[in-house]
C-alpha cells in the first residue's frame, strides 16, 4: 500500500469569475473467451448466422469504458500524461498518453466492425479540471463527451463540486445562472445520461438523477446502474452535497439489479465510482496472478465480492489506477472488474457475449483489456476544433506567466516537491495575514498536476503560466488560519494513517521547518513517530498553541481529518491559487527560477 493514496478529491471549481480579470497492449490478466454452448462461437461474424437471416443465438457486445477524465481535453503533462507498460522481459517503459483528440481517434477506431458497441464511463468526467474546462464550468468537457459518443456514465464525487443544481444543468443544459452563456448558442447539456442511483434528495428520498439506463438494439438489452462512493460527503465541500444523502453502493446496486430483472433486463453492468489499488503501476500487469483478483486491494474488492451475481461486470474508478481483474461474485463465479487509470490515458475494451435465448451474458465468455491512448495516431479534427474554440476564450487569462522553474516539480510520492512548494506558499501568504503563523498543511489530493519545465503552448521552457498553476490547484479554496494545540496537531498527523485513512493513507504536505518520521513498518496511528515531530528544530509542546495555515477544505475536516475542524480563532484569507501565484512571482524570475524542493521534511521508514 503506498503511503499516499491516489489523488481524487474534491470541492467546487474556479469558474468564469476569473474572466473579469482579463481582457493497445492486452492486459495479461484478461480472460480468454471460453467455448460457448453448442456449436456457436463468440464474435461479430456469427451475429447473423441464424435461420432465414435472423440473428444467431450469441451476440458479442463491445463495451468501451474509461473513468476520471477530469476535464483533461488537452494532453496532460508530466507524469499525469504517461502510463507504464510492462515488457515481456520484465522491464517497463513509459508511454505518453491522453488527450481528447487522441481518445476520440482510438475509440472510433476500436468501434469499427462492432455493430453492437456501447461506451460507458465510471464518473469524475468533470471537476478538478484544467483551465480550458474548469474556467467555463466544464461545459467544454460535456461538449467533448457528446462528440465522443459517450452513452452513459455514473456520477463521481467531483460531479458534486458545484452542487446538485449545477450537475442538473450539465445534464439538462442551459446557461450558467451567474456567468451566463459563453457564446450565442445556449449550452445544450449532456447527450448521455448521468446515473446517480445512490444519491438521494433528503426531502424526497429519491435519486436526484436516473438510477439506471437500458441500452437496446435489435432485441439485445443491457442495463447500467450508476453509483458513486458512499463516502462522497467526506471528500467534497459541505455546500456541494447540501441536501443530499449517499447510500451504500452494494445495497443500492443490488436493489436496482432486482428492479431491472423484474423489467426483463438480465444483462447488467455496474458503473461504480469507487476503486482499488493495484499491485503494479504497469497498466498491463497480470491482475489475476496467482489467483483471481489477487493483484488488487482496496474498497472495490469488498464491493465486487458482495454485489449480486445478477450483475455481469463492474466498471470502476476514483483511485486513478489501471486494472483488469476477475473477482469472484457471491456465487463464486469470476466477474470482470476494470478501471482505466485517469485523464483519458487508457480505455478498456470488454467483450460481453449475450445469449439471446436467456437475455443474459455468458459469463465464461467475458474478456477485457486496457489499451493506451497513444499520441501516435491522427488527431480527431472535431476535437481539435473544440479545443481551439475554448482555448481562444481562455487565452487572455491562461497564457499569463506567473513564475519560473528550473526543472519539473512533481506531485507524486509520500512527500512531493510540489507539495512542499505549495505548503511554503500558503505559509508565506498566511504570515501576511498574521505574523504569528507557524506552519502550513496541504492535502495531497488537492494537488492535481505537476509543474513541468517543458513549454506546453509556446510560452518557453521553465515558464509557469496561470493556466498551469490553475491545473495544479483548481478548487477555489481559501487559505485559512486557525489555532491548534500541540496535542491536536499530533492527532492530525495520526489521522493521516488511521481512522478514515487507515487503509489508504493521506500524507499531508508540510511547510519548511516542520519535520517528523513516518514509520511504515508499523500499523495505524503508530506509524507517526510522535517524539520525532519538530517545528524549527524544537519538539512539539502538546500544551502550547500553534497557528496553522491550510486550505478551507481541510479546515472543514475534509479528507478524513476531523481534528482540523476543531481549530479555534479562525481567519479566512484569499484564494489558495492566488497564494501560489504570488509566491511564484515573488520568488522566481527568468534568470533565477525556482528549483524543486528536496522533499526531505518527512523521513519515511519502509
Amino acid at each position: 500500500m503506498p503511503a499516499t493514496s491516489p489523488a481524487h478529491p474534491r470541492r467546487r471549481r474556479r469558474t468564469n469569475r476569473l474572466l473579469a480579470t482579463a481582457a493497445g497492449v492486452l492486459t495479461a490478466g484478461a480472460l480468454a473467451a471460453a467455448a460457448l454452448p453448442g456449436s456457436a462461437n463468440a464474435g461479430e461474424q456469427h451475429a447473423n448466422q441464424g435461420k432465414h437471416g435472423h440473428p444467431g443465438r450469441y451476440q458479442d457486445i463491445q463495451l468501451l469504458s474509461f473513468n476520471d477524465l477530469h476535464g483533461n481535453l488537452e494532453p496532460p503533462t508530466g507524469s499525469s500524461g504517461r502510463v507504464t507498460e510492462l515488457q515481456p522481459d520484465g522491464t517497463t517503459k513509459t508511454i505518453d498518453a491522453g488527450g481528447a483528440e487522441y481518445l476520440a481517434t482510438h475509440l472510433r477506431e476500436a468501434r469499427k466492425g462492432h455493430r453492437y458497441s456501447i461506451t460507458a464511463a465510471g464518473g469524475d468526467m468533470v471537476g478538478a479540471s484544467p483551465l480550458i474546462s474548469g474556467l467555463f464550468h466544464d461545459e467544454p468537457t460535456i461538449e467533448a463527451l457528446n462528440k465522443l459518443d459517450l452513452d452513459v456514465t455514473s456520477v463521481g464525487n467531483h460531479e458534486f463540486d458545484e452542487g446538485a443544481k449545477e450537475l442538473s444543468r450539465l445534464q439538462k443544459g442551459g446557461c450558467h445562472p451567474t456567468d451566463g452563456c459563453y457564446s450565442d448558442k445556449k449550452f445544450k447539456g449532456a447527450d448521455f445520461p448521468y446515473l446517480a442511483a445512490n444519491v438521494l434528495d433528503e426531502k424526497t428520498k429519491k435519486p436526484i438523477l436516473k438510477p439506471y439506463w437500458v441500452w437496446q438494439k435489435q432485441g439485445v438489452k443491457v442495463g447500467f446502474i450508476g453509483v458513486t462512493l458512499e463516502g462522497t460527503p467526506n471528500i467534497v465541500s459541505a455546500e456541494g452535497v447540501k441536501g443530499l444523502s449517499f447510500k451504500d453502493e452494494v445495497e443500492t446496486i443490488n436493489k436496482y439489479a432486482k428492479e431491472l430483472r423484474r423489467k426483463g433486463v438480465k444483462s447488467i453492468v455496474a458503473l461504480i465510482h469507487e476503486g482499488g489499488f493495484p499491485a503494479s503501476t504497469s497498466y498491463n500487469y497480470d491482475c489475476d496472478s496467482p489467483g483471481a483478483g489477487n493483484g488488487i486491494s482496496g474498497p472495490i474488492t469488498d464491493i465486487a465480492k458482495n454485489v449480486t451475481s445478477e450483475v455481469d461486470a463492474l466498471v470502476t474508478g476514483h483511485t486513478h489506477a489501471a486494472y483488469v481483474c476477475t473477482v469472484p461474485d457471491p456465487a463464486g463465479k469470476p466477474r470482470m472488474v476494470t478501471s482505466a487509470a485517469s485523464f483519458g490515458r487508457l480505455y478498456t475494451d470488454t467483450t460481453l457475449t449475450y445469449d439471446r435465448a436467456t437475455g443474459d451474458i455468458v459469463r465464461t465468455a467475458v474478456k477485457s483489456a486496457n489499451h493506451v491512448v497513444t499520441r501516435d495516431v491522427a488527431k480527431a479534427a472535431d476535437m481539435t476544433e473544440l479545443i481551439d474554440k475554448w482555448n481562444t476564450l481562455a487565452a487572455p487569462i491562461g497564457n499569463r506567466p506567473v513564475g519560473y522553474i528550473s526543472a519539473d516539480i512533481g506531485n507524486t510520492g509520500t512527500e512531493s516537491p510540489l507539495g512542499d512548494l505549495i505548503a511554503d506558499a500558503q505559509l508565506t501568504y498566511a504570515k501576511t495575514l498574521d505574523a504569528e503563523a507557524d506552519l502550513a498543511l496541504m492535502n495531497p489530493g488537492g494537488i492535481r498536476a505537476p509543474l513541468t519545465y517543458a513549454a506546453k503552448s509556446g510560452e518557453g521552457d521553465g515558464v509557469v503560466t496561470f493556466a498551469e498553476a490553475f491545473t495544479v490547484q483548481p478548487f477555489a479554496n481559501t487559505v485559512n488560519l486557525q489555532d491548534l494545540t500541540g496535542a491536536q496537531l499530533i492527532q492530525v498527523l495520526k489521522e493521516q494513517v488511521s481512522g478514515a485513512n487507515q487503509a489508504a493513507p493521506k500524507i499531508l504536505q508540510v511547510s519548511d521547518g516542520f519535520t517528523y518520521t513516518l514509520d511504515l513498518t508499523k500499523s495505524g496511528a503508530d506509524r507517526v513517530v510522535t517524539d520525532s515531530i519538530r517545528l524549527n528544530g524544537q519538539p512539539i509542546d502538546e500544551s502550547a498553541t500553534y497557528r496553522v495555515a491550510m486550505n478551507s477544505f481541510l479546515a472543514g475536516g475534509g479528507d478524513g481529518f476531523p481534528t482540523l475542524a476543531k481549530g479555534t480563532n479562525p481567519l479566512v484569507g484569499d484564494d489558495d491559487l492566488k497564494a501560489l501565484e504570488q509566491y511564484l512571482t515573488a520568488n522566481s524570475s527568468p534568470t533565477d527560477p525556482i528549483a524543486p524542493p528536496k522533499a526531505d521534511r518527512i523521513t519515511v521508514v519502509n
